[in-house]
């Protein structure tokens, strides 16, 4: 089985740990890994290190290759800009392909996720692998919820296929809802969470993006195909379309299987989760960095990546971060309002700049 793990994304409700040219999958926010060389812990046990690839932006390739010396230079596919997951991974596993076999299963995986079960993931991935390469269709694999959640998108599973065990037909994906239906969903038993991993052979893959996706997908593969140098393959990726991969061929496709992956899960895309991933005292405090001081404090999280002393007295449900990017601290039930932080903060520079421009 061949690996490929796409590092890419800026990661802004996680401000100021995550910056632009520094982004969340290359920070280590639990334990003392980056989350992309905890991704790569992971592919080592579905498969050998010549089979693992990193699809990653240009102005993060270097970063990409300082931590993980184990990857030859090819194994490191550099997008010439961002253009969102459809072009990313199309190009990713066209590359692969030439390489490759193309009915060997392809595992495209996302480098900024926890997951602490190494060994229930590595199974559950080589088992889409099974199930794809046998029945030549794309497969996915969902998480099994463990709340309402409205952060995520979510899978509908159909009918069981073809008598294989935890293997459905997907009946409809839905987009983040609201909590009223994220509760029903839950309730219901019958939705996974879409944590966008998929497996299929390059031949399934290249077939899906014929029969499902539109015409511009379909020609841009075939002049990647064709395309002879490095130099071609940027300029075709610079004519991509930007579209994720959901949007632009697994909502579309009719004849996908998807798989409920056995092992714990989350999307580190926020200061709540990195608060509920981090290790607490009894009372709810997570603490990374030194010079850090709580007082008649309770469930706050606080990293300190500074020399100076940060202290925390009297507060809860509480986040204060404080890196030479800059300071945050807010209640940790609005993490999802850092992005309008950083969005605010963008254009107070850009008017600045043209003030002085």
């Amino acid at each position: 089985m061949i690996v490929l793990i796409v590092a890419g994304g800026s990661g802004t409700r996680l401000w100021p740990l995550s910056t632009p040219d520094y982004p969340k999958h290359l920070l280590t926010i639990v334990g003392n890994t980056s989350l992309l060389q905890s991704t790569f812990a992971r592919a080592k046990r579905i498969t050998s290190i010549d089979k693992i690839y990193i699809s990653t932006e240009a102005g993060h390739s270097d970063h990409v290759a300082s931590q993980l010396p184990e990857l030859k230079p090819e194994q490191i596919i550099i997008e010439p800009a961002r253009r969102d997951t459809m072009p990313c991974i199309l190009n990713a596993v066209q590359f692969i392909s030439t390489r490759h076999a193309h009915d060997e299963p392809i595992a495209s995986i996302h480098a900024d996720h926890h997951v602490r079960d190494a060994n229930g993931f590595a199974r559950a991935i080589s088992m889409a692998g099974r199930v794809s390469a046998q029945h030549k269709r794309i497969c996915l694999l969902g998480v099994e919820p463990t709340q309402p959640d409205t952060k995520y998108g979510y899978v509908h599973k159909g009918d069981i296929f073809n008598g294989e065990e935890n293997v459905y037909e997907i009946e409809s994906f839905k987009e983040k809802p609201e909590y009223k239906l994220a509760k029903q969903y839950f309730e219901s038993g019958e939705y996974f969470w879409n944590a966008g991993y998929f497996v299929a052979p390059y031949e399934v893959f290249e077939r899906a993006i014929h029969d499902f996706g539109s015409s511009h997908w379909g020609e841009q593969l075939k002049r990647l195909e064709h395309a002879d140098t490095n130099e071609e393959r940027d300029a075709i990726y610079l004519d991509f379309e930007k579209e994720a991969i959901d949007i632009a061929l697994m909502e579309k496709a009719t004849n996908l299987l998807v798989m409920p992956g056995s092992f714990d899960w989350m999307d580190v895309g926020s200061f709540d989760d990195v608060h509920r991933v981090s290790s607490q005292d009894q009372i709810g405090n997570a603490i990374t960095g030194d010079n850090v001081h709580i007082i008649e404090s309770e469930q706050v999280y606080v990293r300190n990546d500074c020399k100076r002393p940060v202290a925390v007295i009297g507060l809860d449900n509480v986040t204060v971060v404080n890196t030479e990017h800059g300071l945050l601290v807010m209640r940790t039930d609005k993490s999802q309002k850092v992005k309008d932080a950083v969005a605010a903060i963008k254009a107070k520079e850009e008017t600045t700049e043209n003030k002085e421009g």
